[in-house]
């Protein structure tokens, strides 16, 4: 049976989140006249903080204001690639490279699980030795263009466990894997931290910290 170390990324493995961060990357390398839309984008998440969107939403208008409606995925590619080098070299926790390690070591199958998307969030897993991602998807369209829409569910709170599920059952690990250990940082990841055989909180936020000590769960600090 195959023990499994899973990882939640945005500040856990990495310092800070991540999505912003890419779609600012790719917006002044690609088209700088998107970042004059930044500030339609803080209206979005306004918006989002007064629960008139939900996260998935969000991110699709994000997308769409920075990287725009279609987009060919090889004009993204290089900055796919030079976003995950920027990433690995300056925004990974020590600790998260202890833990990695440690867990290859042992044999485990390493899986990241992460709301962001799999358009580059698989290029940092690749870069840190993760066997298998789990994330948010992308709509590919008409001549095979990314749409800015998320394919399916967002990969948060209680999706992240069902996407896990469906995961494990595409694997053929469905009742057949081993131990588990998973890492977060936040209290979002509840229904995976109950889950697992192993939870670990990682910089644990105020809420998580709590529900880690009334559990009884270890917390840990990465740095």
């Amino acid at each position: 049976m195959t023990d499994l170390a899973i990882y939640d990324m945005d500040r856990t493995v990495t310092r800070y989140a991540t999505y912003t961060p890419f779609l600012l990357h790719c917006a002044r390398r690609r088209q700088p006249w998107r970042l004059a839309l930044t500030p339609v984008a803080a209206v979005s998440m306004v918006i989002y903080t007064a629960k008139l969107i939900d996260r998935a939403r969000l991110k699709e208008i994000n997308h769409a204001l920075m990287l725009g409606h279609l987009v060919q995925p090889s004009q993204l590619r290089p900055l796919v690639e030079s976003f995950a080098d920027k990433t690995v070299a300056a925004n990974i926790r020590p600790g998260a490279r202890d833990a990695i390690a440690r867990d290859t070591s042992e044999g485990r199958r390493l899986v990241l699980a992460t709301a962001s998307y799999r358009l580059y969030a698989e290029a940092i897993a690749e870069r840190l030795g993760f066997d298998d991602v789990v994330a948010t998807g992308s709509v590919v369209g008409l001549g095979e263009k990314l749409v800015a829409r998320i394919e399916g569910e967002n990969c948060y709170g209680p999706a992240k466990k069902r996407m896990i599920d469906i995961w494990l059952e595409a694997e053929g690990l469905t009742g057949k894997h081993g131990h588990v250990r998973f890492y977060s940082d936040h209290v979002s990841d509840a229904p995976v931290f109950e889950w697992s055989d192993e939870p670990v909180a990682v910089n644990p936020h105020g809420r998580l910290r709590r529900l880690a000590q009334a559990r009884g769960w270890r917390i840990e600090d990465w740095g």
